[in-house]
């Protein structure tokens, strides 16, 4: 063989793999009953229907099947992006929102460091000084919290609702922002520097392989020094497969009207019939 011939030849297989690296390979995860020769698989599919849950899975000894297992690794690596992605400028933008940060200036300090989530850095505290609205009776946080991919595909729908449902009832909201790598209690300094009534958070709750998408609204009237857990309501689950984000954020708006007219949230809240 000539070397004209090597090179052509070499270029062509060349050629191929490029091709080849310009394909995207789909995964797709379908839920299937993997054990082997089941006594009854059409309950075991019955239950897959009712859960997110990992049943009827199969085994190859003492493993999972590979099928499984690479079910396993996709949610797994969902977790993490949900984590330790941030979410996107433009996704914040396109909601109208103003952009702050708490104290923690990386990942690993807002994970180890719960104080540092907790306060707002010094440049966000004087721009709600000098710029938020004040005086208004709902004031509105949205957190990326343990979750990007939550705020990112769960709370512009969320947050829509959210208005709608306020602006129907006649509740005055100040100026939504959203706040990086922040965590709930940072709701009572926005709540101190604003002069409002009440504080919710929409904030992505801790991923689990069944969602990575899913946020919890944290609701607390009139904070202050004293604040503890239990003046907090806290909803949770909403998520395109849990409780559908427009009803979530329709559901909130009422009880925020409700939590307004008794001035109390949390335990104090519950108690009122």
């Amino acid at each position: 063989m000539n070397i004209e011939k090597i090179v052509e030849e070499v270029l062509s297989e060349m050629g191929r793999s490029e091709e080849s690296q310009e394909k995207h390979l789909q995964y797709e995860q379908k839920k299937e009953v993997t054990v082997a020769d089941p006594v009854s698989k059409e309950n075991i599919e019955y239950v897959q229907r009712l859960t997110p849950a990992r049943i009827g899975i199969g085994r190859a000894g003492t493993r999972m099947r590979t099928k499984n297992y690479l079910d396993f690794r996709v949610d797994h690596a969902a977790a993490q992006d949900a984590v330790f992605k941030d979410v996107e400028d433009k996704v914040i933008e396109k909601m109208g929102l103003s952009l702050l940060k708490s104290r923690a200036v990386s990942m690993q300090e807002y994970l180890m460091n719960l104080d540092a989530g907790r306060k707002l850095d010094d440049a966000s505290a004087d721009w709600l000084k000098n710029h938020a609205e004040k005086g208004e009776q709902v004031q509105i946080i949205v957190s990326d919290g343990l979750s990007s991919t939550g705020v990112e595909e769960t709370v512009p729908d969320l947050y829509l609702s959210l208005i709608q449902g306020l602006e129907s009832k006649n509740i005055t909201v100040g100026t939504p922002v959203f706040i990086r790598k922040s965590r709930v209690w940072i709701q009572d300094e926005v709540a101190a520097l604003t002069d409002c009534e009440l504080v919710i958070s929409l904030i992505g709750e801790r991923p689990g392989l069944a969602t990575s998408k899913s946020i919890s609204a944290y609701i607390i009237y009139k904070p202050g020094e004293e604040s503890v857990e239990a003046d907090r309501t806290v909803f949770s689950n909403i998520h395109e497969g849990g409780v559908p984000p427009v009803e979530a954020g329709a559901y909130l708006a009422d009880v925020i009207e409700r939590m307004l007219q008794n001035q109390a949230s949390g335990v104090a809240f519950a108690r009122i019939k």
